[in-house]
């Protein structure tokens, strides 16, 4: 410690997402374990995963949104729930190779998939909005006082 600072590696910006990050680490390993040393691997375990695969899936096309930019941003969105939702349907057609998928499985995967990725996408462009802004305002503010030291 320098001067009397203490450096926090959790803070108030980073304590949700290292909460996330302990509770999915804590709950794929404990996922595991239960696999490797009680034989077990059933329906709960599978949607665990499920969710897990799902929500990497999400957040991984989400963040490609940068290399769609030159397209208007509800183009962008579209093609990523449908880009999102062809890769759910094949995982669940690969899945029925070896379980039993109920007839309405599709459907109601679809479903399950479609409300939270709204609400996410929704969010994560919400942010990146307010984020664009932000951006904007700060570079106005350094254009005007760039403007007022040349008139000085």
């Amino acid at each position: 410690m320098q001067g009397g600072k203490r450096v926090k590696l959790i803070d108030k910006n980073n304590f949700v997402p290292t909460v996330c990050v302990i509770y999915t680490i804590l709950s794929v390993s404990k996922i595991a374990l239960e696999a490797v040393m009680q034989g077990k691997y059933g329906d709960d375990q599978r949607n665990l995963m499920t969710i897990l695969l799902f929500s990497c899936m999400g957040t991984l096309i989400l963040s490609q949104h940068y290399r769609l930019s030159r397209l208007p941003l509800l183009l962008v969105a579209v093609l990523q729930y449908v880009v999102l939702a062809a890769a759910v349907v094949l995982v669940i057609w690969v899945s029925g190779h070896f379980i039993d998928i109920h007839p309405n499985g599709y459907r109601d995967m679809l479903c399950s998939f479609t409300i939270p990725y709204v609400i996410a996408a929704l969010a994560y462009y919400g942010a990146l909005y307010m984020e664009v802004r932000k951006a904007d305002r700060l570079l106005q503010q350094m254009k005007e006082e760039k403007s007022d030291e040349d008139h000085e």
